[in-house]
C-alpha cells in the first residue's frame, strides 16, 4: 500500500478513536459547566483542572518513554518482540507499583500541596488513575506497533462510555437519589463526596474498565526481565523523561502558574483557572487531529525511515498536516459563535484568548510532524534542549506576565513556546535529517487562514449577532475550501475519489 494512504488509512482509525474519545469526553465540558456554573462550581471546576495538570506529568514520570522505546527497537533486526513487550511491561509493571506506594504514603502532603477541597483518599484515587494508564501503555503501543487500531479504537472510546456514564450518574442522579429519605449506604457515602472526587472516582472506574479490556494482552504478558535489552532501551528512552516533563510543562504548567501568581484570592485564582481550562478546550478540533495523527505517525515514521524516499514523504505528510489544521482552525474560529454554548456562560469571559491557543496548537502540531528527525536518527539529547527552551519561555512567560495580564499572558506565553520549538526543531533537523519542506507554502497557508479569521473579525466587529456571524463564517469557509481545490488540483485529480468527482463537473 502506498505509504501516505497507509498512514492516512490508520489516522482514520486512531482518529475515529482519538476523535471519538476527546469527543466524548469533551461532552462533559457542557454538562460540567452548566452544573458548575456559581462562583463555587467554578472554582472546583479549576481544582479539577489542577489535579489533571499534575496527573499528566506524573504519567510522563510513571512512563519514562518506554512507549517511544517499544517503538523504536520493535523495528530493529534481532529484538524478539515477546522479548521486548515482557520486559517493557514487566518494567512499568514494577516501577508503577513502586510509585503507587509511594503517592499513598504521602498522600496527606500532597493534598495540602494541590489545596484541594477534599480528603487524601482523592490523592489515592488519583493513584490509582497514574499506575492504570502507565502499565497500559504497553499493550496500547503492541496494538498500535502490529496496526490494530480497530481494536485500539473500540478500547479507547468504551473506557469514555464507562467515564460518561459514571460522570452523569454521580453527578445528576446521585444528588436526587441521596436527598431520599431510604437512600442506600452507598449512595450516601457517595453523596458525601465533593465534584472533584466524584470525577476522580468516575476516572478510576474507567481505568479498571479499559484494564479489563486489555486482558488478551495482558495475557500474553510473562513476567520476564532481560537487563541488556533493557539498559538499550533505557539508554534510548531515558530523554524522553525530560523532554516528555518539559514538553508537559509547556502544555498544562499554565493552569498551575495562573493559580499561584495572579494576584488575586486562591477562590478568584482557581475561578479563572477553572474559565481558562474550559475554553482551552475549544480548541477541540485542532487538538482532536493532532492527537489522531501521532497515534498513526509515530510507528509510520519509524517504518518509513530507512526508505530512501522517507524525506519526500515526510514533506508530502507535513504539507496535509498544515492544511488540515488550517481548516481546523477556521472551522473553529470562524463558527466560535456557535461553539460557546458547550461551555456555561460563566466561563465565557475567556473566549477572546481562543484564537491565540488555536494558533498554539497548530505550532505545536507542525513541531511534532517536525520532531521525527531525532527519534529516527537517535539524536534524542537535541529534542531536550528544543523541549527545555520552550518550557524556560513557558516559565518565565508567566511567571513575570500573568500577575499584569492573566489568562492572556498564560495563552500568549503558549504561542511563544510552541512557536520557538517549531522553529528551532526546522532549524536544527535541517542539517541533521533534511527534509525538502515547502517552507513558504506551509507559511502561506498558514497566514491565508489568519486573514480569513480577520476578515471575519472587521466584518462582524459592528454587531453582535450570531447569526450574522456565523453567515459570514460559513460563506469564508467555503471560499477557503475553494481556495485549497485550486492550488491542490493537480495533487487531488490523483486521488481516485476526487478524480471522479472532477470527471463529472466537466
Amino acid at each position: 500500500m502506498n505509504p501516505l494512504k497507509k498512514l492516512a488509512s490508520e489516522t482514520v482509525w486512531y482518529g475515529m478513536s482519538s476523535i471519538g474519545v476527546r469527543f466524548l469526553n469533551y461532552l462533559l465540558t457542557p454538562l460540567l459547566t452548566y452544573l458548575m456554573h456559581d462562583a463555587s462550581g467554578v472554582r472546583d471546576y479549576g481544582d479539577y483542572s489542577l489535579v489533571y495538570v499534575w496527573i499528566a506529568l506524573a504519567n510522563i514520570v510513571f512512563t519514562y518513554g518506554l512507549e517511544t522505546g517499544y517503538f523504536r527497537f520493535s523495528n530493529k533486526e534481532g529484538i524478539k518482540k515477546n522479548k521486548l513487550y515482557n520486559t517493557s511491561l514487566s518494567s512499568l509493571v514494577v516501577s508503577s507499583t513502586l510509585l503507587f506506594l509511594t503517592i499513598f504514603l504521602f498522600k496527606d502532603s500532597i493534598n495540602g500541596f494541590l489545596g484541594l477541597q477534599g480528603p487524601a483518599l482523592y490523592i489515592t484515587w488519583c493513584g490509582i488513575i497514574i499506575g492504570l494508564d502507565a502499565v497500559n501503555t504497553i499493550p496500547f503501543a503492541k496494538l498500535r506497533q502490529e496496526s490494530r487500531p480497530k481494536k485500539y479504537a473500540f478500547i479507547k472510546i468504551g473506557g469514555v462510555f464507562i467515564n460518561i456514564i459514571g460522570v452523569v450518574t454521580f453527578m445528576v442522579f446521585i444528588p436526587k437519589w441521596n436527598a431520599a429519605p431510604d437512600a442506600l449506604p452507598i449512595v450516601q457515602w457517595l453523596g458525601a463526596q465533593n465534584a472533584v472526587g466524584l470525577l476522580i472516582l468516575s476516572n478510576v472506574i474507567q481505568n479498571v474498565v479499559v484494564t479489563l479490556l486489555l486482558w488478551k494482552e495482558w495475557r500474553q504478558w510473562k513476567l520476564e526481565f532481560d537487563k541488556k535489552l533493557w539498559l538499550d532501551i533505557m539508554r534510548y528512552s531515558s530523554p524522553m523523561i525530560i523532554i516528555g516533563l518539559a514538553g508537559m510543562v509547556n502544555e498544562v504548567m499554565d493552569r498551575q502558574l495562573l493559580s499561584s501568581y495572579l494576584p488575586l484570592s486562591e477562590e478568584d485564582s482557581k475561578r479563572i483557572v477553572g474559565i481558562y481550562s474550559a475554553n482551552y478546550k475549544l480548541a477541540i478540533f485542532i487538538t482532536l487531529f493532532i492527537q489522531a495523527f501521532r497515534m498513526a505517525a509515530e510507528p509510520f515514521f519509524f517504518n518509513q525511515a530507512k526508505d530512501k524516499n522517507a524525506p519526500k514523504v515526510y514533506a508530502d505528510v507535513m504539507k496535509w498536516f498544515v492544511i488540515t489544521m488550517c481548516f481546523a482552525f477556521l472551522f473553529t474560529i470562524l463558527f466560535i459563535d456557535v461553539w460557546k454554548y458547550l461551555i456555561g456562560s460563566s466561563y465565557r469571559s475567556g473566549l477572546p484568548i481562543v484564537s491565540i491557543l488555536l494558533l498554539s496548537n497548530i505550532f505545536l502540531g507542525i513541531y511534532y510532524n517536525l520532531s521525527v528527525w531525532y527519534k529516527i536518527t537517535d539524536k534524542m539529547r537535541m529534542g531536550i534542549y528544543i523541549t527545555l527552551a520552550g518550557m524556560l519561555v513557558t516559565l518565565v512567560g508567566n511567571i513575570v506576565f500573568i500577575p499584569h495580564y492573566g489568562m492572556f499572558a498564560a495563552a500568549y506565553t503558549t504561542l511563544a513556546c510552541y512557536g520557538l520549538m517549531m522553529v528551532l526543531a526546522y532549524v536544527v533537523g535541517q542539517k541533521h535529517f533534511p527534509v525538502p519542506y515547502n517552507v513558504k507554502k506551509l507559511a502561506a497557508l498558514i497566514t491565508t487562514s489568519l486573514l480569513f479569521y480577520g476578515v471575519h473579525s472587521l466584518l462582524t466587529f459592528w454587531t453582535s449577532k450570531d447569526w450574522w456571524s456565523v453567515l459570514v463564517g460559513g460563506f469564508l469557509f467555503l471560499l477557503f475550501t475553494r481556495f485549497i481545490l485550486f492550488i491542490e488540483k493537480e495533487y487531488l485529480k490523483k486521488v481516485p475519489f476526487v478524480k471522479r468527482i472532477y470527471r463529472k463537473s466537466q
